[in-house]
Protein backbone atom coordinates (compact mmCIF):
# COMPACT_ATOMS: atom_id res chain seq x y z
CA UNK A 1 0.00 0.00 0.00
CA UNK A 2 1.57 3.36 -0.89
CA UNK A 3 1.83 5.97 1.24
CA UNK A 4 -1.30 8.01 -0.47
CA UNK A 5 -3.79 4.96 0.14
CA UNK A 6 -2.79 4.48 3.60
CA UNK A 7 -3.67 7.94 4.54
CA UNK A 8 -7.00 7.76 2.07
CA UNK A 9 -7.48 4.37 4.40
CA UNK A 10 -6.28 6.00 8.00
CA UNK A 11 -8.64 9.14 6.91
CA UNK A 12 -11.92 6.84 6.50
CA UNK A 13 -10.87 5.04 9.44
CA UNK A 14 -10.92 8.18 11.49
CA UNK A 15 -13.68 9.32 9.91
CA UNK A 16 -16.08 6.67 11.14
CA UNK A 17 -14.74 6.72 14.41
CA UNK A 18 -15.30 10.30 15.39
CA UNK A 19 -19.09 10.21 15.30
CA UNK A 20 -19.65 7.01 17.33
CA UNK A 21 -17.08 9.05 19.86
CA UNK A 22 -18.88 12.30 19.44
CA UNK A 23 -22.59 10.26 20.02
CA UNK A 24 -20.68 8.90 23.31
CA UNK A 25 -19.97 12.16 24.14
CA UNK A 26 -23.43 13.32 23.39
CA UNK A 27 -25.43 10.91 25.29
CA UNK A 28 -22.77 11.40 28.84
CA UNK A 29 -24.04 15.03 28.49
CA UNK A 30 -27.53 14.12 27.97
CA UNK A 31 -27.76 11.89 30.71
CA UNK A 32 -25.88 13.80 33.14
CA UNK A 33 -28.24 16.87 32.68
CA UNK A 34 -31.26 14.48 32.79
CA UNK A 35 -29.85 12.84 36.28
CA UNK A 36 -29.18 16.60 37.85
CA UNK A 37 -32.59 17.75 36.45
CA UNK A 38 -32.51 21.08 37.78
CA UNK A 39 -29.71 23.40 36.05
CA UNK A 40 -26.32 21.70 36.52
CA UNK A 41 -24.17 24.06 38.43
CA UNK A 42 -21.49 26.49 36.84
CA UNK A 43 -18.13 24.49 35.74
CA UNK A 44 -19.95 22.00 33.39
CA UNK A 45 -17.40 22.58 30.50
CA UNK A 46 -14.18 21.77 33.43
CA UNK A 47 -16.21 18.97 34.87
CA UNK A 48 -16.34 17.34 31.07
CA UNK A 49 -13.37 17.86 30.60
CA UNK A 50 -11.42 16.88 33.34
CA UNK A 51 -13.62 13.39 33.34
CA UNK A 52 -12.68 13.15 29.23
CA UNK A 53 -9.24 14.15 29.78
CA UNK A 54 -7.95 11.61 32.72
CA UNK A 55 -9.05 9.06 30.63
CA UNK A 56 -7.96 9.54 27.57
CA UNK A 57 -4.27 10.27 28.74
CA UNK A 58 -4.18 7.11 31.00
CA UNK A 59 -5.56 5.24 27.63
CA UNK A 60 -3.03 7.18 25.03
CA UNK A 61 -0.20 5.89 26.97
CA UNK A 62 -1.18 2.47 27.80
CA UNK A 63 -1.50 2.40 23.77
CA UNK A 64 2.31 3.48 23.49
CA UNK A 65 3.77 1.73 26.59
CA UNK A 66 4.36 4.28 28.47
CA UNK A 67 5.94 6.00 25.73
CA UNK A 68 5.41 10.10 26.22
CA UNK A 69 7.03 11.39 23.25
CA UNK A 70 4.94 8.87 20.91
CA UNK A 71 2.06 9.73 23.21
CA UNK A 72 2.41 13.23 23.24
CA UNK A 73 2.89 13.18 19.21
CA UNK A 74 -0.53 11.09 18.58
CA UNK A 75 -2.54 13.81 20.68
CA UNK A 76 -0.91 16.48 18.77
CA UNK A 77 0.36 18.40 21.99
CA UNK A 78 4.38 19.19 23.44
CA UNK A 79 5.83 16.34 25.33
CA UNK A 80 6.22 18.65 28.36
CA UNK A 81 2.44 19.46 28.14
CA UNK A 82 1.69 16.04 28.24
CA UNK A 83 3.85 15.53 31.65
CA UNK A 84 2.13 18.50 33.64
CA UNK A 85 -1.13 17.04 32.46
CA UNK A 86 0.06 13.21 33.55
CA UNK A 87 0.97 15.12 37.26
CA UNK A 88 -2.21 17.07 37.48
CA UNK A 89 -4.21 14.00 37.11
CA UNK A 90 -1.80 11.62 39.39
CA UNK A 91 -0.89 9.42 36.39
CA UNK A 92 2.59 10.13 36.35
CA UNK A 93 5.19 7.33 37.18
Amino acid sequence: MNAVSLSRAESVHESLLQPALRECVSRAVRRYLADVESEPGEGLHALVMCEVESPLLREVMAWYGGNQSKAAAALGINRATLRKKLQQYGLAD
